[in-house]
Parts: structure tokens; sequence; C-alpha cells
């Protein structure tokens, strides 16, 4: 698979580029401190400067072609390699995950030009390496200041992402794409020098890297090196480190439950906050989580804070919407170019939404999960709903999967419950949840297969992982 950098600038791009160019401008100029941490207890800016001009002139022979895989979770290096791409380089690519495996599985697929990172295990020996170390960079970025920096509408980076519901994709983003949201964020925030982030998901997801390396790099603010997923070690990185602003997920705030953190802000990304684990967040720091509504590909779309009484999610104003056929429609600078659009530049998205108040909607499921069962339709989210309403269960998907090899369906669900064992409580048994059921439901939209467990698999960015799922529904 070959890059093109010459991908064209859409309308809602060249509305942006002068801000654009002048942000690329001050990022690959020196750094009015270079002694300030980037890192808290970590890199300067300067030495990140430092590095990535020694990044630039390593990577001069390889070209502009083919991307350069990073298989790090250094915010530093990360921070480095996306300044030297804004110098010239080439594209940079995100794997899903740091496994042997699955960087063996991007390294088939997609045809490289070198790696970058200290996870090297699973690319081909033939496969060029890029020392990353820090030691050895030059003591300033002066070797950024004479390179041609990337036009707004460039290929920055693409993500190949693991996929919730199937195999992962490969989804591009361009250079006013990554760092158009990176500065909303920062200005509607108000995210400044004097704050410190953590983000408990690593920064080769679009999320982590959005937080914990593109924002501290527009913003000036530092970053914890670390991304906790333990309860205990994110309390204690809070509050040891002065941390005022939290970037999680879900299954991070459900852990989190009952306990104090002296935050400044909190967010939620990447799935649905649930109620209950929202509430009692809440209620233990007297503050509202903001969930930040959005996907990979389309970058960043609306918040929610319930806290504040938000039912319903309020489109960044940087983000034109439209109800169409009751599914979301977005065009917005953060769009990836891979993404098909109508006409008048609206990508569809498959959520389906209805209008709340005068600026916002609610979600009300995806369009994707309206499937035809013995000629009947199914609406998977009623079904999940339902199931969620059985004292016990805390966590429940339902899939429609495949069955004869052809058009047909049968509705299978995952229940996750409450650290309960689900043989010693009839509550929780799969009989009385299929008696619930058959007692509410139509027999076409009745889970065919049912299993309870303790944890629904999930990814390291704090997604269900959904090869796995697979794999446990269709045992």
């Amino acid at each position: 698979m070959k890059t093109n950098r010459d991908t064209t600038i859409d309308t809602t791009i060249e509305a942006i580029s002068p801000g654009i160019r002048a942000t690329v401008a001050r990022l690959l100029g020196e750094p009015g401190q270079p002694e300030k941490p980037f890192i808290h207890g970590g890199c300067t800016l300067q030495e990140v400067h430092g590095l990535a001009a020694r990044f630039r002139q390593a990577l001069e022979p390889v070209g502009t072609e083919a991307p350069l895989c990073l298989a790090s979770e250094d915010k530093g290096v990360l921070a480095a390699a996306l300044l030297a791409a804004l110098a010239g380089g080439p594209t940079l690519l995100l794997p899903h995950a740091l496994s042997a495996p699955a960087l063996e599985r991007l390294d088939q697929a997609v045809e490289l030009a070198a790696v970058l990172g200290e996870q090297a295990a699973g690319f081909s020996p033939d496969l060029r390496r890029i020392d990353h170390q820090l030691k050895g960079s030059p003591s300033s970025g002066a070797g950024l200041a004479g390179a041609v920096p990337a036009a707004p509408g460039e290929l920055l980076l693409q993500l190949f992402t693991g996929g919730t519901t199937g195999a992962p994709q490969l989804w591009s983003k361009s250079v006013a794409n990554l760092l158009a949201e990176a500065l909303f964020l920062a200005d509607h925030f108000q995210v400044g020098e004097e704050d410190l982030i953590l983000a408990t998901i690593p920064p080769y997801h679009i999320y982590g890297l959005l937080f914990s390396v593109l924002l501290p790099l527009v913003s000036g603010a530092r970053v914890v090196a670390e991304s906790p997923s333990f309860p205990g070690e994110i309390e204690e990185l809070v509050r040891s480190r002065g941390v005022s602003i939290m970037a999680a997920v879900p299954a991070h705030y459900r852990v989190l439950r009952g306990r104090t953190l002296p935050l400044r802000l909190a967010f939620s990304s990447a799935g649905m906050l649930d109620p209950a684990d929202n509430s009692a967040f809440c209620r233990a720091n007297t503050m509202g989580v903001i969930e930040v509504y959005g996907s990979t590909e389309t970058g960043g779309i609306a918040t929610r804070n319930r806290w504040a009484g938000e039912e319903g999610f309020t489109p960044f104003p940087t983000v034109e919407w439209q109800i169409h056929r009751e599914q979301l429609a977005v065009r917005s600078p953060y769009i990836s170019p891979d993404l098909p659009r109508d006409e008048a530049g609206f990508f569809h998205t498959s959520d389906r939404v209805e209008a709340c108040g005068a600026r916002g909607f609610l979600l009300k499921g995806r369009s994707d999960q309206v499937v035809k069962v013995g000629g009947k339709r199914v609406d998977l989210e009623e079904v999940r709903q339902l199931i969620l309403e059985v004292a016990g269960v805390e966590e429940c998907l339902v899939r429609a999967l495949p069955e004869g090899g052809g058009r047909q369906h049968l509705i299978a669900a995952l229940v996750q419950v409450r650290g309960v064992d689900p043989g010693r409580d009839p509550g929780l048994d799969p009989s009385f949840l299929q008696g619930f059921l058959e007692e509410r439901l139509e027999p076409a939209a009745r889970p065919r297969r049912l299993l309870i467990v303790e944890q629904i698999p999930l990814q390291a960015n704090g997604k269900y992982d959904g090869q796995a799922i697979t794999r446990l529904l269709q045992q």
C-alpha cells in the first residue's frame, strides 16, 4: 500500500488552513521554554525537538512513499515522530496493539518503510529499524528549522484500528484533522501550561494520542508518562503528581467508583459511560465527567456532562450536523479523508439519533443494530436494554450471528454480572434470563445463545474486543 502525500484539501480544511499552517510553524520552531518538561519528570521540550531533528535526518533516505510504523508507548518518542513527520517526514502509522501477533499481522497487511519504537518483535527482520533513544539526540531542534512544513491537507497519520465488531481497519488522518481537534480542545477547555494530563489509555490509540501527545504539544501542558489501568495506580498518580486533567474510558470509571480524585477536568470516551458509574464518580468528586462522542474516523463530534443535567449530546461548535432519516450526519475538519461524504460534504454515520432541545441530540442506537430474523425486524439495542433491567446485570452485548452460511441470523447475548457466581444466584441463571426475555420479547428477538461472564473482553484502549467476543458467542 502506498501513501499519497498530495491529498486534496476539502472545503472544511481550507477554511482553517491559515491557523493550521501557523500552528505547524510554531511547533517546528525552537521552543520558547526549552527546559520545560513535556513529560512530567521526564524529557523536556528541547529533548523532544532534538529527537525530532534526529528522526528527520535518519528518515531522509526512507522517503515518503510508505508509512513509518510507530511501535512505541513512549509519549516523548511519539511527539518527536509527529514533529519529524510535520517537517517533511513520511506518514506515520500506529498499530492497534503492540503484541507480536498484532504487529506481525500489520507487517503482512501494510507495506512499511521502517519501524520506530521499542516493540520490534513481530516485524520482518528485513524491515529497517530507526533508533528511538533520546540519548545522543541533538541539543536543539535546529534541524527542523529549514524543513518544508507539511500542508494542512497532507496525510500525517494512519491508524490501524483493532475493530470493535470485526477485523482491523486502516484510517487516515490529515495534518488538519489532528491539529484542529487538539487546538479546539485546548481552547474550549482552557488547557494550558499549568495543567498536567493523565491518560489511562495508551498513546497509540487515537484517544490516547489526542489527549496525551497532541493536546500537550499544542497547549504547553505536561503529561504523565504512565498509562495506568488499575484503580489504585490511577489514584496514586493523580494525587502524587498533581494531575489536573484525566482522560479515561468507561471501564476505568467503573473501577474508580467511590474514589475521590482532585481533578479539574475528567473525560471519558471510547464507548458509552454507564449512568451508575457516572453518578458514583460524580458524587464522590462533586464534578461531572465530560463524555466525548466520536470515533477514530470522524474525530470528536459532541460532548455531554450528565452532572450538569445534560442528557443529550451537544456537538462541538466546530462540527456541523443534521439528522437524515433518523441517522446523524456530520461535517467537520476532523473527519478522515477515507470516509464517503454526500454532495454537501456530510458523512452519514450509522448512529440513530433524535433531536434534544435546540442544540443537541440523543443517541438511540445504531442503524446496523437493526437486523432481520425470520423476516422480522429486531432492534438489538432494545434487547440489550431489556437485559440490563435484570438485577445483577452490569453490562450486556447483543449480537446477530450469521447462521447456515446465508443471510439468516441468530441472536446471541453476552451478559456481564456484578461479581456474583451465576451458578449460585437463580436471578442470574441463564434459564431465568431466558424466561424473563420470553415474557417480554417476540420469538424472533429472543437470544438463542446466552452466555454469562464476569468480564466482557476488552482491548487495551478500553473498547470491547470484537473478535474475542465473537469467538465466545460462537462456541
